[in-house]
């Protein structure tokens, strides 16, 4: 109990500088506000329940402070402390408490907030209430009543809110509640988790009985499944979806960003942390010896050509100038993050089967946002982000270069701080949408910006993105038109970073091995450039550019006409179509191994084009009360064409890199040596026929049957069409009689199915004859009549549960699926008029393992929420019934040439390790190694998981997210190429491990196992807090929420390199490598602060 004594406070002078200090206090008066803002109507909120008989009011008071969050403020003459009272209320607030205590006395009270004023009432003030509250409450109504479930149970926990409002209350231990109302005409709303949420508008009445209907429609939710939808409870094969509402938040460039971590069973990983750069996504493990084991994406039911859609190839200055090759970008880059509902992951055969020769490797299908009816809002997404590199190496020091023997040029340059920076990213996203109040038509639109920089200087993406999305339904909604266009312009820059430079390095490999002693510039102002081994980064830097510029446009238009109440014909044509040019060039100015050449430009152009139409019937009857049957037929057919292009021209009469890429005439060489210009055509079509076939008996039995024919050009002429179907069987158990209702849901899936793989190149099964750089006709290719796809059989086992009021829920997993008919590129055998061509090799990769996702609601209250998820997958793969060892995982470096790190080989999992093993230095300091052998280990991880927490209070929500792998082996080609003895011996800069051995001086750098490392991990990836206003007097603003989200805060791991996460393409004739680290672009840590605000 506060009393109120005479005081007198001094004055101070302060100066007020702005400082940390300033900053700080700044800051924590703006959380103070908005925490202030949370908890305006606590008065209203609060509710009191007092026992007390012929008490003092100095107790009673004593009491409410004890048990609320109120403080009484009076002087002692002012209350009669001693007088006696009774008191008994239930859940009443502190204006029913505070009447009884002292209407008709001769203390007036005024309620302020958690303050509650004393004060003795004067001669003019006349007796009665003695109230004088501070919050403008209207007239109040008391409504009390009970909840309960449909069979007389009472549910305690279930939420009452006054709509439209955060005044609400809790029902006890036996389902009883009581709250108090204002306003004309009060609505409650009643909600509690598993059940349908109902509204009452109150009226006139003070007493409610309340019946809750338990919620079929987490049960009843629609998924999406190939070309339609289902209802959950009837779905047989293994489906995930992942909803806008829990996609991962932050800095995010691309669809699959959103929803890394969040299924069991597949994993999501990165080339490295280039802004748009390539993502690799493994479902159920990696099935394909060769390319494509990524999955199919369908896009609002349009499947993409999986092609990338910007060129890749040679980094400035071609393939010898010791720069190298580059990785692809992304191919779904196009398409803004902000546009996504929701994500629908197929996993099993008899999920994927309907899309036949493209379902092997699983299917994520994609749908945009679209309108709803009613009135329409404007919604404004934006954020700024500040993105540091998560881990630099811990290169050597001028100091310590100096000290261990190396050249001292009198300089003293760290040059990290030469190519990596802090990267600053800002994006903007507007929305439009609205419709019709019956829903015959809804729209939305959208517009949005990306300005995203690299941590490495020099790089960037720039996306401009618009959609369009409307949905009319005609002829007394028997007609339904689906309209939806995608445009997008991805402006890169590309940094100078490759998969297999040569000994000079590209910019990350010079900055490591650099003199750390050599100064950036010459006293004259020039840089500094040793030689065409000692490459200069600031030189690379201000005398190099590589610029992408791509466009892409998809549209499609869908007309569903439903005859009956049964019978429905949809028709979908969709076109596809993308260009993109890179320019890239290098000036002379640069001292490097092109510097003999004068200067070079190269112009790549890629341009593809993807058109489909498709025909759908679909047959839906109630065959009797307990019998349902969904028939679907259709006919696709796609048309993919490609079109490449790229020359050079060099020895340029200036050094200007705008003139160089602008003005092509001014090299003194149109076209560069032989071999520098080339083209190329391919195109492709997919004729396909399918079907599925849905039973259904009393809600609790469901067989499902699919079947699709595809015919493709790119088989051989003896393998035209293949043949793809699949079985699948649920059963209900939880609505059987024997289950106890405490169980919600518990369901039993069974599918079996055979799918394909058929990325790879088009006319691959034709002979093929070119010119070659010398202008002479050949034939580069034999062709195969008998080649046809990979197929891949899949048994899957899952149950899917839920109980405790579906507070705990999620599904269980077991699958084994075999890989066949591996495609390959075979030499061919001497003498031959072709090197290679393309066959099924008879040999099997098998994926076997089980996944599990868990997800807990363990708070439910009407100011708290917290859910947590768990999902973890584990999978073991193995090549089998292979006649042959295939080798892959090139290793680059200074005498490294040909070497390699991987094979795939009988009894061994896909890209296991065969180097040879390292046993330390002997006392000479040479390497102690074995002969290459297979060591038992792989990159692929034994298991993956996700753990995530959602947890709102009030109007705060945060979300914390770790994501981890274990089992993975990484080989370090960073350290194998540039970090050992010799390496500073002959002047380069090396880490702070190779001071600490006795290796040799003369050692040499041989591929073994010194260089493997293991690379389990678990990282904290997102950490996301957000805090949404109360908007209720602001009549034009609908919500508005402001956030911040840490990404990649930090990551436990053994390994020694910049990020465990990490695969650069290091193939070798075309075979695929994986987990090896060769100058990959760094991963970084982003600090988002976001804002959305919908009017």
């Amino acid at each position: 109990m506060k009393k109120l004594r005479n005081s007198r406070a001094d004055n101070a002078k302060w100066k007020f500088k702005l400082d940390l200090k300033m900053k700080l206090s700044l800051l924590f008066i703006l959380i103070s506000i908005v925490a202030l803002q949370a908890n305006t109507s606590y008065s209203q909120k609060a509710k009191m329940t007092l026992n007390l008989d012929d008490t003092s009011v100095s107790r009673v008071i004593d009491e409410i402070e004890a048990n609320s969050e109120f403080k009484f403020i009076f002087k002692t003459n002012a209350v009669d402390l001693s007088r006696k009272v009774s008191i008994n209320v239930k859940n009443a607030n502190i204006k029913n408490v505070l009447s009884i205590l002292f209407d008709n006395t001769n203390t007036l009270y005024e309620i302020d907030n958690r303050k509650i004023l004393l004060r003795k009432v004067t001669t003019t003030e006349n007796s009665g209430d003695r109230s004088e509250i501070n919050n403008d409450e209207d007239q109040q109504i008391e409504v009390s009543g009970i909840v309960s479930d449909d069979k007389g149970q009472p549910l305690p926990g279930a939420n009452i809110l006054e709509k439209d409002t955060d005044n609400g209350v809790q029902t006890d231990f036996d389902g009883n509640f009581s709250i108090t109302l204002k306003g004309d005409t009060p609505t409650l709303v009643i909600s509690f988790l598993g059940f349908t949420t109902q509204e009452v508008v109150v009226n006139d009445q003070t007493t409610l009985n309340i019946v809750l209907k338990e919620d079929a429609a987490g049960l009843d939710e629609i998924v999406l499944v190939g070309y339609g939808s289902s209802r959950k409870r009837d779905v047989t094969g293994a489906v995930s979806t992942i909803k806008s509402e829990v996609f991962n938040r932050g800095q995010i460039s691309s669809p699959e960003q959103l929803i890394q971590g969040k299924t069991a069973g597949v994993q999501i990983s990165t080339d490295g942390g280039e802004p748009g750069g390539n993502v690799n996504v493994r479902i159920r493990g990696t099935s394909s010896v060769r390319s494509g084991n990524g999955p199919l994406y369908v896009l609002n039911g349009v499947p993409l050509s999986g092609s990338p859609i910007a060129p890749s190839g040679a980094n400035v200055g071609g393939n010898d100038a010791g720069n190298g090759n580059t990785t692809p970008k992304n191919p779904l880059s196009f398409l803004n993050p902000n546009d996504i509902t929701s994500i629908d992951i197929l996993k099993d055969a008899s999920a994927t089967a309907i899309y036949g020769s493209r379902g092997a490797n699983g299917v994520i299908l994609i749908t945009t946002k679209n309108g709803k009816s009613g009135k329409s809002s404007l919604v404004y997404n934006t954020s700024v982000a500040v993105s540091t590199i998560t881990n630099r190496l811990p290169l050597l020091s001028a100091q310590e270069f100096v000290a261990e023997g190396g050249t001292d040029l009198g300089g003293n340059t760290d040059w990290q701080d030469v190519v990596y920076r802090s990267a600053y990213s800002n994006n903007h996203h507007f929305s439009y949408g609205g419709g019709n109040e019956d829903g015959s038509s809804v729209y939305a639109l959208s517009f949005g910006v990306q300005d995203q920089e690299g941590i490495v200087r020099g790089s960037g993406t720039k996306v401009y993105s618009g959609t369009i999305n409307t949905t009319y339904k005609l002829f007394d909604d028997r007609l339904k038109i689906n309209a939806f266009v995608a445009g997008t312009n991805i402006l890169d820059d590309n940094p100078q970073i490759s998969n297999d430079a040569g000994v000079p390095g590209d910019l990350l490999g010079a900055a490591n091995r650099a003199n750390p002693t050599q100064p950036i510039f010459n006293p004259d102002g020039s840089f500094n450039q040793p030689g065409v081994s000692e490459l200069n980064p600031a030189a690379i830097l201000a005398f190099s550019s590589d610029k992408t510029d791509t466009f892409r446009l998809l549209g499609n238009i869908s007309a569903n006409y439903r005859f009956n109440d049964n019978f429905s014909y949809k028709f979908n044509f969709a076109i596809d179509r993308s260009s993109s040019e890179r320019k890239s060039a290098i000036s002379s100015n640069l001292i490097a191994a092109i510097s003999s050449r004068g200067g070079i430009v190269t112009v790549a152009d890629v341009f593809q084009s993807n058109l489909l139409a498709e025909h759908t019937l679909n047959y839906t009857k109630e065959i009797s009360e307990k019998s349902r049957l969904n028939a679907l037929v259709g006919y696709s057919f796609q048309d993919f064409a490609l079109r490449t292009s790229v020359f050079t021209v060099e020895n340029f009469q200036t050094t200007d890199i705008n003139v160089m890429l602008n003005n092509l005439e001014s090299a003194t060489t149109a076209i560069g040596r032989a071999g520098e210009a080339g083209s190329f055509a391919s195109k492709d079509e997919l004729q396909s026929f399918f079907g599925r076939l849905t039973y259904s008996f009393d809600d609790k039995y469901i067989f499902t049957g699919t079947l699709r024919a595809d015919g493709s050009s790119k088989f051989g002429e003896n393998n035209r069409y293949g043949y793809f179907p699949s079985v699948a069987f649920a059963w209900r158990i939880s609505d059987e009689d024997f289950i106890p209702d405490s169980i919600d849901d518990l369901k039993l899936r069974v599918g079996y199915g055979i799918t394909g793989n058929q990325e790879f190149p088009g006319g691959a099964a034709l002979t093929i004859q070119r010119y070659d750089s010398n202008n002479n006709l050949s034939a580069p290719r034999f062709s195969n009549p008998n080649l046809k796809w990979e197929t891949t059989t899949q048994l899957n086992a899952g149950i899917d549960f839920a109980f405790m009021n579906s507070r705990v829920r999620g599904s269980f997993d077991v699958y084994k699926k075999t890989t066949t008919d591996l495609l390959l590129q075979l030499d061919s055998a001497v003498p031959a008029p072709a090197p290679f061509f393309f066959d099924n090799l008879d040999a099997e990769v098998v994926n076997q393992g089980f996944e599990m996702g868990v997800e807990v609601s363990i708070i439910d209250t009407e100011k708290t929420n917290w859910t947590s998820s768990f999902n973890v997958g584990f999978n073991k793969n193995e090549v089998t019934k292979i006649d042959r060892t295939i080798q892959t995982g090139a290793i680059s470096g200074p005498g490294l040439t040909g070497a390699f790190a991987q094979v795939i080989t009988q009894g061994q999992p896909l890209y296991a390790y065969f180097i040879p093993e390292f046993g330390g230095f002997d006392e000479n300091g040479f390497s102690i190694e074995s002969e290459a052998k297979l060591i038992g280990k792989s990159p692929l991880p034994d298991y993956t998981f996700g753990f995530s927490n959602d947890i709102t209070y009030k109007n705060f929500d945060m979300n914390v997210f770790f994501s981890g792998s274990v089992g993975a082996y990484i080989y370090n080609n960073n350290a194998n190429a540039q970090f050992y003895r010799s390496a500073l011996v002959g002047g380069h800069n090396v880490t702070q491990d190779v001071i600490g051995t006795n290796e040799a001086d003369t050692n040499g750098n041989g591929v073994s196992t010194r260089f493997l490392e293991d690379g389990s991990f678990i990282r904290l990836q997102n950490l996301s807090i957000g805090y949404t206003f109360n908007t209720d007097k602001i009549k034009f603003v609908q919500s508005l929420r402001i956030s911040a989200t840490g990404q990649n805060l930090f990551t436990i791991t053994g390994y020694s390199g910049q990020d465990p996460e990490v695969n650069v393409d290091k193939n070798i004739n075309g075979v695929p490598s994986f987990g090896i680290d060769y100058s990959a672009y760094p991963r970084a840590r982003n600090l988002v602060v976001g804002l959305s605000v919908s009017f």
